[in-house]
């Protein structure tokens, strides 16, 4: 028998007319592996950052186990996505529109590479190993230019995929992090927590390259509470007078690491979800120990250690919260 197993499988996307021919836009596809006995209740997905594809979540740059197969190890069912125009899932202008600005390696070195920080240690390789940067360039492509469509399409194919698999644990990373919060606006009875490696904003921002954040913590729209039907609604609203209902009792664990200048986004992002309603912690990685990474801290050399404190705050949010209730 298989210590592990795998497969894979595809969210279909929606039929389009053009030219008297039919088209399918914005599928996404999907990869799994599972141990040969499950032992935790909820399987785990895991969504790319901006610009990749889902393959940043297996071997890292080093050639080390990835956080897909640490979550397995654990115990987990883990699904691994494509975003809808990334990676596996296709990407073509007639269907899902105009491409973003391509990937550059400086644009790769600039979010990534250790900088003028000294903190930031563990990249795991050099930066004159142009072999290694080759191979880490290659799995880069562009975005779809239209940012809200964008995060549309990913929530409403990962919606999907809740309604086949059930309730799950969503793991976003960067560009992905406002995913999270619109699945779980479509579906809240389905997300049993979010973890968010340092998610894209902070609330409003223009992200260079990528688009506006028009939405706060989102560029696709939020159904907030009361409802709104404009994005400048949102923006001049007091804190706390909007709130947003799908995310009340969703755990939610946004990660932060010491060295990176992405982490400054994310205090923000915390505040207007949880004065929104929701229940966001905070943790930064250097409180518990673990030093010396950027943004890429998921295939970082010790992507590991950075793992260990995320598993323990999913498996008390989730498991622990269920046994409560089998007490009740």
């Amino acid at each position: 028998m298989r210590p592990v197993r795998r497969g894979h499988f595809w969210i279909p996307g929606d039929r389009v007319k053009d030219g008297g021919l039919t088209y399918q836009r914005g599928p996404m596809y999907v990869e799994w592996e599972a141990p040969e006995e499950v032992t935790r209740p909820y399987p785990v997905v895991l969504m790319h950052g901006g610009g990749f594809q889902g393959v940043e979540w297996f071997d890292t740059p080093d050639g080390r186990p990835g956080w897909a197969q640490r979550f397995v190890e654990a115990g987990y069912a883990v699904l691994v996505i494509d975003r809808p125009g990334h990676g596996r899932s296709p990407f073509h202008v007639s269907t899902l529109g105009e491409m973003g600005a391509p990937f550059s390696y400086e644009t790769g070195k600039h979010i990534y590479f250790p900088g003028i920080d000294a903190r930031h240690t563990e990249w795991p390789f050099l930066p004159d190993d142009t072999k290694a940067m080759d191979e880490f360039i290659a799995g880069y492509g562009p975005l779809p230019a239209d940012l809200e469509f964008s995060q549309t399409l990913d929530a409403d194919r990962m919606a999907t995929l809740l309604d086949r698999i059930g309730p799950a644990i969503l793991v976003t990373h960067s560009a992905s992090g406002p995913d999270g919060w619109l699945v779980a606006d479509r579906r809240p009875n389905q997300v049993k927590a979010i973890v968010a490696i340092e998610p894209m904003g902070p609330p409003f921002a223009n992200i260079p390259n990528i688009g506006p954040m028009r939405w706060g913590v989102t560029a696709a729209p939020l159904r907030f509470d009361p409802p709104v039907s404009n994005a400048e609604v949102v923006r001049r609203a007091a804190p706390g007078s909007l709130r947003l209902p799908s995310l009340v009792g969703v755990p939610i664990l946004i990660v932060t690491a010491e060295a990176s200048a992405f982490a400054a986004a994310s205090p923000p992002t915390a505040a207007f979800l949880n004065a929104s309603g929701a229940k966001a912690t905070l943790l930064h990685l250097p409180d518990l120990g673990v030093h010396g990474n950027g943004h890429g801290l998921i295939y970082e050399r010790n992507s590991d250690a950075a793992l260990a404190p995320v598993l323990e705050w999913i498996i008390e949010h989730t498991e622990a919260q269920d046994q409560g209730k089998g007490k009740a």
